[in-house]
């Protein structure tokens, strides 16, 4: 397999008070095509900040950064905004999905934006959503949603424009025990079945084990 993802170095650090705080020191991760690998760690331990530097969302880190073969960290606000637009796919653990808009239509709106043709989009969008079990529900707006439901919508929006990577930040966090392996699961079908690749952050030992992959943020460092 190929890497979709491949962190060299990665190191990032904050000042507070005078003090100088070191979140990442010399992360070292790939993630392969297909590949669906899970970000175990305590809160504060540092995911986020890895998933904001590896999403191109945050500035302030040192280290190397490819995507799909292609060195991103030195790219300028532009090329990022291009590369997260048409490489990259977010899940986070609230669904921040559009409240007047219906679940098509906030699977949609990415697509669009990238400029894909209105027709091609509605047709891809319906048929996430169906392979999501939402096929009966793409009229329906977020309120009209269970949580669960909101956030298989999100896990499609994530996947609209075909992301050669998923990042995905306690995706489930939001959720009930049994909702969350629910729709953990129907995600890493989708993500494998449309050859993407994922990394998710979580807290849940017991979701990270139905992944492929378990690396673990420790003291500012990945241990597998």
């Amino acid at each position: 397999m190929t890497d979709v993802l491949e962190v060299r170095d990665l190191r990032r650090s904050f000042v507070q008070g005078g003090v100088t705080i070191e979140v990442l020191r010399g992360v070292d991760l790939t993630v392969a095509r297909g590949e669906v690998v899970a970000l175990l760690g305590p809160s504060g331990s540092g995911k986020s900040t890895l998933l904001q530097a590896v999403g191109l969302l945050e500035g302030g880190f040192t280290g190397a950064i490819t995507i799909d073969g292609a060195r991103v960290e030195t790219l300028d606000a532009r090329a990022r905004t291009a590369v997260r637009r048409d490489r990259l796919g977010f899940v986070y653990q609230f669904h921040h999905l559009l409240p007047d808009f219906t679940a098509a239509e906030n699977v949609v709106l990415p697509q669009l934006i990238k400029g894909t043709a209105p027709a091609a989009a509605r047709t891809r969008a319906a048929n996430l959503l169906s392979d999501l079990g939402l096929g009966e529900r793409l009229d329906h707006r977020p309120a009209q949603l269970s949580g669960g439901e909101q956030q298989r919508v999100a896990v499609a929006r994530a996947l609209a424009n075909e992301p050669v990577l998923v990042l995905a930040d306690e995706p489930t966090g939001n959720l009930d025990e049994a909702t969350a392996a629910r729709v953990l699961a129907e995600f890493v079908r989708l993500v494998r079945a449309r050859g993407s690749a994922a990394l998710v952050a979580t807290h849940n030992l017991a979701l990270a084990e139905g992944m492929d992959r378990v690396v673990t943020l420790h003291e500012g460092r990945l241990a597998t």
